[in-house]
Parts: C-alpha cells; structure tokens; sequence
C-alpha cells in the first residue's frame, strides 16, 4: 500500500500515481496537463435530456470502494489492489471521495478522486447504465462550484472528457494554478 502522506504530497506536487500491466507502481506529471475548467464547463444538450429523463440520484460516499472496483473493471486499468486499498484509505481519512449514480436503488455508475484544499483530482469514472459517468461528472462539477474550489484535475486530456471543456495546459501554468489550489480553505463536504 502507499503511504497515504506521501500520496497526498504527492498530489500537492502535481505527481499522482498509476499502477503498470506488471504491477508496479510508477509516479506520473504529464506535460502537458489536462484540467476542467470549472466555470466554463459544457453541459452538452442530450446530456439534460438524459439527467430529466434517467431519474438518477446522485450520492457522494456511500459506495466509495464500490466505486473504485467497478473502475478498475476494464481490459486497460491502471487500478490494481494496492491501488485501490491505497485510496480506500485516503478515503476513510477524508481525502478521497466518490460521486455516485442511481438508479432505482442500484450503483450505475460513478467517479472518484482526491480533493486537497480548492483542488479535486479526478482519477476515474464507470458507468453500467447510458449517461451515468457523465451525470455524476455534471453532479461532481455543481458540488465543485457550490464549495468554491478552483481547480479540477483530469490529468490527460481524452475526447470524452473534451466535449465538456476540458483543456490542457502546460505544466508550469498547472503548478501555479495547483499552487494556488492547494492552499484555499475548502473542504469537499
């Protein structure tokens, strides 16, 4: 398991951790980094059609380790058992939080992350019903802006999370922005 202090500073550094094919634990900080803009994120238009018509709740850590498991459950992970027992103890220390999709009583889907300060470092999302990700990625950025964090770290940049706004920079403005993040008096619940 990693050490859950040096895990965190790791995070007020810009470097998070990804596990390997092999098992390994390697430390990354891309150049460039992919953020989401808090106030300029997009809610595409299906998507509000989609949250209306779905009737999903959104929970926040009731199903954390539930969470984390169903995103490691994809051919290409980076989340393996030291990983997530890793994080589920960032959890029960109060860093690490999931946003959780459901339908009819049922987990359908989800992310999670680490919030230290204005700062919230996505790490990853599933979903088993159509939208739900996207649903609590949405619900994730209305928590984000009603708490006045400012920075929400994607890490890379993918198509999926492009259609909402996200953007990279360069990782000296990432720093400086981090920085500044880190050090906010928020706290996610």
């Amino acid at each position: 398991m990693i050490d859950s202090d040096l895990l965190l500073q790791a995070y007020r550094l810009g470097v998070f951790p990804m596990a390997m094919e092999t098992g390994e634990i390697r430390w990354f900080s891309p150049d460039p980094r992919a953020i989401l803009p808090l106030e300029t994120f997009h809610v595409p238009h299906g998507l509000k059609r989609e949250r209306r018509a779905a009737r999903i709740e959104i929970r926040i850590n009731t199903r954390f380790e539930e969470v984390i498991r169903a995103c490691a459950e994809r051919p290409d992970t980076w989340i393996n058992g030291e990983i997530i027992e890793s994080y589920a103890r960032l959890h029960k220390l109060g860093a690490a939080h999931s946003v959780e999709a459901w339908l009819a009583n049922e987990l359908v889907g989800g992310l999670y992350g680490v919030a230290i300060g204005g700062a919230f470092f996505g790490e990853s999302m599933f979903h088993r019903v159509t939208g739900a990700s996207k649903i609590a990625l949405w619900a994730l950025v209305e928590h984000l802006r009603e708490r006045r964090f400012a920075l929400l770290d994607t890490q890379w940049l993918t198509p999926h999370l492009q259609q909402f706004g996200a953007k990279e920079i360069s990782r000296a403005l990432y720093l400086h922005l981090l920085s500044a993040a880190v050090d906010l008096p928020r706290t996610f619940l």
